[in-house]
């Protein structure tokens, strides 16, 4: 998509990506606002397994793409995926993303929320998409706002990250004519 301060595609994440995955994801200040499953420090083998899982691999068994590079000018420096739930919560997915700090603030991540959203009701057969930020993490509330999300609830003291209690924020879009 093009816009009047960058260009951005939302593309399968390939090995090319690695060095830009690592030095990007290496970041205390990213990982803070992720569930424990993201690493920090972030290693180039970390890069390598999750390239692997996700982006342009034979083996890769996430059909159709459900995680996706976030190329900003020509530099994979984020990453968003949606994630299809199964039993009574099969007609929801949960999205989640990052952007590299140097990023942040430009309006990048809103447009990729957006993108992503319209990939999902178009794609999988779901009527609902969700995220969960952290009651810490205002910008990506802010996003979420920005991209037509509407806040549903809060669930009070119910995360636990680096050794404090948080609130997870649950925020959504409802397919559009349902």
């Amino acid at each position: 998509m093009n816009t009047q301060k960058f260009n951005l595609i939302l593309r399968p994440w390939n090995m090319d990506d690695l060095d830009n995955i690592v030095k990007f994801a290496n970041n205390k200040k990213i990982a803070d606002n992720l569930t424990d499953a993201f690493p920090h420090p972030y290693t180039r083998e970390d890069g390598i397994a999750y390239i692997n899982s996700f982006g342009e691999h034979p083996d890769r068994v996430n059909d159709p793409l459900r995680v996706f590079a976030i190329e900003v000018n020509g530099i994979a420096c984020g990453s968003i995926g949606i994630f299809p739930q199964s039993d009574v919560h099969r007609k929801n997915a949960e999205m989640g993303y990052w952007l590299a700090e140097e990023y942040w603030g430009s309006g990048i991540m809103t447009v990729a929320v957006k993108n992503m959203v319209e990939y999902g009701f178009r794609t999988f057969d779901i009527n609902r998409i969700f995220a969960r930020p952290f009651s810490s993490n205002i910008a990506s509330q802010r996003v979420l706002e920005k991209a037509g999300m509407k806040l549903e609830g809060r669930f009070e003291n119910s995360l636990i990250k680096n050794g404090q209690f948080l609130d997870e924020l649950i925020y959504s879009v409802i397919r559009p004519n349902h």
